[in-house]
Protein backbone atom coordinates (compact mmCIF):
# COMPACT_ATOMS: atom_id res chain seq x y z
CA UNK A 1 0.00 0.00 0.00
CA UNK A 2 1.27 3.06 -0.93
CA UNK A 3 2.20 5.25 2.20
CA UNK A 4 2.21 9.07 2.71
CA UNK A 5 6.52 8.79 3.34
CA UNK A 6 7.24 7.13 0.42
CA UNK A 7 5.56 10.29 -1.94
CA UNK A 8 7.54 12.82 0.67
CA UNK A 9 10.83 11.03 0.11
CA UNK A 10 9.80 10.81 -3.70
CA UNK A 11 9.03 14.11 -4.58
CA UNK A 12 10.81 16.30 -1.77
CA UNK A 13 13.61 18.44 -3.67
CA UNK A 14 12.41 17.76 -6.85
CA UNK A 15 13.37 20.19 -9.96
CA UNK A 16 10.15 20.77 -12.24
CA UNK A 17 10.64 20.00 -15.56
CA UNK A 18 7.81 20.23 -18.47
CA UNK A 19 6.12 17.11 -19.20
CA UNK A 20 5.99 15.20 -22.47
CA UNK A 21 9.35 16.96 -23.59
CA UNK A 22 10.82 13.89 -25.59
CA UNK A 23 14.00 16.55 -25.68
CA UNK A 24 16.15 19.50 -24.78
CA UNK A 25 18.21 21.86 -26.54
CA UNK A 26 20.41 24.28 -25.34
CA UNK A 27 21.20 27.58 -27.84
CA UNK A 28 23.63 30.72 -27.34
CA UNK A 29 22.36 33.59 -28.99
CA UNK A 30 25.46 35.57 -29.62
CA UNK A 31 26.39 39.38 -29.37
CA UNK A 32 29.19 40.84 -31.11
CA UNK A 33 30.90 44.05 -31.16
CA UNK A 34 31.13 45.49 -34.86
CA UNK A 35 32.45 48.65 -36.40
CA UNK A 36 28.90 48.93 -37.78
CA UNK A 37 27.48 48.73 -33.87
CA UNK A 38 26.26 46.28 -31.27
CA UNK A 39 24.95 43.01 -33.76
CA UNK A 40 23.60 39.77 -33.78
CA UNK A 41 25.39 36.59 -35.21
CA UNK A 42 23.62 34.07 -37.11
CA UNK A 43 24.51 31.03 -38.98
CA UNK A 44 22.77 29.41 -42.32
CA UNK A 45 23.00 25.52 -41.54
CA UNK A 46 25.12 23.51 -43.69
CA UNK A 47 22.86 22.17 -47.19
CA UNK A 48 24.21 18.58 -46.28
CA UNK A 49 22.74 18.05 -43.24
CA UNK A 50 18.73 16.15 -43.15
CA UNK A 51 17.20 18.60 -40.77
CA UNK A 52 16.27 22.22 -41.71
CA UNK A 53 19.50 22.73 -44.73
CA UNK A 54 20.15 26.50 -45.67
CA UNK A 55 18.14 27.68 -42.52
CA UNK A 56 19.65 30.36 -40.51
CA UNK A 57 19.51 29.99 -36.87
CA UNK A 58 21.64 30.48 -33.85
CA UNK A 59 24.57 28.11 -32.16
CA UNK A 60 23.15 25.38 -30.41
CA UNK A 61 21.98 21.68 -30.16
CA UNK A 62 20.48 18.47 -28.49
CA UNK A 63 21.49 18.36 -24.56
CA UNK A 64 23.06 15.50 -23.45
CA UNK A 65 23.57 13.26 -21.07
CA UNK A 66 24.67 14.78 -17.79
CA UNK A 67 24.98 18.22 -19.03
CA UNK A 68 23.10 21.30 -18.75
CA UNK A 69 21.44 23.60 -21.47
CA UNK A 70 23.81 26.23 -20.62
CA UNK A 71 26.78 23.76 -21.08
CA UNK A 72 24.97 22.22 -23.85
CA UNK A 73 25.01 26.20 -26.18
CA UNK A 74 28.49 26.78 -24.72
CA UNK A 75 29.72 23.08 -26.69
CA UNK A 76 27.59 23.56 -29.91
CA UNK A 77 28.65 27.00 -30.01
CA UNK A 78 32.39 25.88 -30.38
CA UNK A 79 31.50 22.65 -32.09
CA UNK A 80 29.46 24.72 -34.71
CA UNK A 81 31.72 27.94 -34.66
CA UNK A 82 35.02 27.48 -33.18
CA UNK A 83 34.25 29.57 -30.24
CA UNK A 84 35.81 28.59 -26.85
CA UNK A 85 34.13 28.73 -23.77
CA UNK A 86 36.31 31.48 -22.95
CA UNK A 87 35.75 33.48 -25.40
CA UNK A 88 31.98 33.83 -24.60
CA UNK A 89 30.10 36.19 -21.84
CA UNK A 90 26.79 34.42 -20.14
CA UNK A 91 24.26 37.60 -20.31
CA UNK A 92 21.25 35.39 -18.88
CA UNK A 93 19.23 33.00 -19.82
CA UNK A 94 16.21 33.91 -22.00
CA UNK A 95 12.66 32.74 -22.18
CA UNK A 96 12.27 28.98 -22.99
CA UNK A 97 10.45 28.02 -26.04
CA UNK A 98 8.15 24.92 -26.50
CA UNK A 99 7.31 22.97 -29.52
CA UNK A 100 4.55 21.15 -30.36
CA UNK A 101 7.09 18.56 -31.87
CA UNK A 102 7.91 17.35 -28.07
CA UNK A 103 10.80 19.79 -26.97
CA UNK A 104 11.86 22.30 -25.16
CA UNK A 105 14.75 24.96 -26.17
CA UNK A 106 16.57 27.02 -23.55
CA UNK A 107 18.37 30.38 -25.52
CA UNK A 108 20.57 31.98 -23.34
CA UNK A 109 22.20 35.84 -24.18
CA UNK A 110 25.73 36.08 -24.76
CA UNK A 111 28.45 38.26 -25.58
CA UNK A 112 31.26 37.07 -27.87
CA UNK A 113 34.96 38.79 -27.16
CA UNK A 114 35.25 40.73 -30.60
CA UNK A 115 39.13 39.07 -30.86
CA UNK A 116 37.90 35.47 -31.23
CA UNK A 117 38.29 34.19 -34.53
CA UNK A 118 35.02 32.55 -35.84
CA UNK A 119 35.73 28.92 -37.85
CA UNK A 120 32.82 27.46 -39.16
CA UNK A 121 32.78 23.94 -39.30
CA UNK A 122 31.50 23.04 -42.55
CA UNK A 123 29.73 19.96 -42.13
CA UNK A 124 27.39 22.03 -39.70
CA UNK A 125 27.34 25.57 -40.91
CA UNK A 126 27.30 27.39 -44.42
CA UNK A 127 28.06 30.59 -43.61
CA UNK A 128 27.51 33.15 -40.64
CA UNK A 129 26.52 36.77 -40.46
CA UNK A 130 25.39 39.57 -38.23
CA UNK A 131 22.84 41.85 -38.28
CA UNK A 132 22.85 45.06 -36.20
CA UNK A 133 20.59 45.29 -33.63
CA UNK A 134 20.00 48.76 -34.19
CA UNK A 135 18.62 47.30 -37.94
CA UNK A 136 16.35 45.04 -36.14
CA UNK A 137 14.93 47.27 -33.82
CA UNK A 138 13.98 49.82 -36.36
CA UNK A 139 12.66 46.69 -38.73
CA UNK A 140 10.27 44.99 -36.76
CA UNK A 141 8.93 41.68 -38.07
CA UNK A 142 6.04 40.95 -40.26
CA UNK A 143 4.36 38.13 -37.93
CA UNK A 144 1.95 34.95 -38.99
CA UNK A 145 0.51 32.48 -37.96
CA UNK A 146 -0.76 28.76 -38.48
CA UNK A 147 -3.22 26.52 -36.66
CA UNK A 148 -2.91 23.63 -34.63
CA UNK A 149 -6.04 21.70 -35.30
CA UNK A 150 -6.64 18.43 -33.29
CA UNK A 151 -7.00 14.98 -34.98
CA UNK A 152 -8.62 12.97 -32.65
CA UNK A 153 -8.72 9.25 -33.51
CA UNK A 154 -11.97 7.43 -34.06
CA UNK A 155 -11.44 4.97 -31.35
CA UNK A 156 -11.17 7.29 -28.81
CA UNK A 157 -13.87 6.52 -26.35
CA UNK A 158 -16.21 9.64 -25.69
CA UNK A 159 -18.51 7.37 -23.77
CA UNK A 160 -15.61 6.16 -21.12
CA UNK A 161 -15.47 10.02 -20.18
CA UNK A 162 -18.62 11.18 -20.67
CA UNK A 163 -18.78 13.37 -23.20
CA UNK A 164 -20.15 13.34 -26.45
CA UNK A 165 -18.05 12.58 -29.92
CA UNK A 166 -19.13 16.20 -31.08
CA UNK A 167 -16.39 17.52 -28.14
CA UNK A 168 -14.64 20.36 -28.74
CA UNK A 169 -10.88 20.01 -28.53
CA UNK A 170 -8.52 22.50 -27.60
CA UNK A 171 -6.43 23.88 -30.33
CA UNK A 172 -3.77 26.82 -30.48
CA UNK A 173 -2.10 29.31 -32.75
CA UNK A 174 1.92 29.27 -33.53
CA UNK A 175 3.27 32.86 -34.67
CA UNK A 176 6.45 32.56 -37.00
CA UNK A 177 7.76 36.08 -37.19
CA UNK A 178 9.73 36.91 -40.24
CA UNK A 179 12.75 39.67 -40.70
CA UNK A 180 13.52 40.95 -43.76
CA UNK A 181 17.59 40.61 -44.05
CA UNK A 182 18.58 40.47 -47.03
CA UNK A 183 19.32 37.11 -48.49
CA UNK A 184 18.88 35.97 -45.01
CA UNK A 185 15.13 36.16 -43.90
CA UNK A 186 15.08 35.21 -40.00
CA UNK A 187 12.02 33.43 -39.13
CA UNK A 188 10.63 30.05 -37.37
CA UNK A 189 11.95 29.81 -33.70
CA UNK A 190 14.98 32.09 -34.37
CA UNK A 191 12.99 34.88 -35.56
CA UNK A 192 10.81 34.06 -32.13
CA UNK A 193 13.78 34.25 -30.07
CA UNK A 194 15.06 37.07 -31.67
CA UNK A 195 11.85 38.82 -31.18
CA UNK A 196 11.21 38.21 -27.77
CA UNK A 197 15.17 39.54 -26.93
CA UNK A 198 14.39 42.97 -28.78
CA UNK A 199 11.27 43.44 -27.37
CA UNK A 200 12.82 43.75 -23.93
CA UNK A 201 14.63 46.40 -25.39
CA UNK A 202 12.08 48.70 -26.24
Amino acid sequence: MASLEEFRSRWTGHVPGIQDMKARYGVLVPLVERPEGLCLLYEVRADTLGRQPGEVCFPGGRVEAGESPETCALRETWEELGIPQSAVELIAPLDLLTHQGGFVMYPFLGVVDPAAAVCPSPAEVKEVFTVPVDWLLAHPPTVYGYDLVPQVGEDFPYERVGFPRGYRWRGGKVTVPIYDWPDHPIWGLTGRITRRLLEEMG
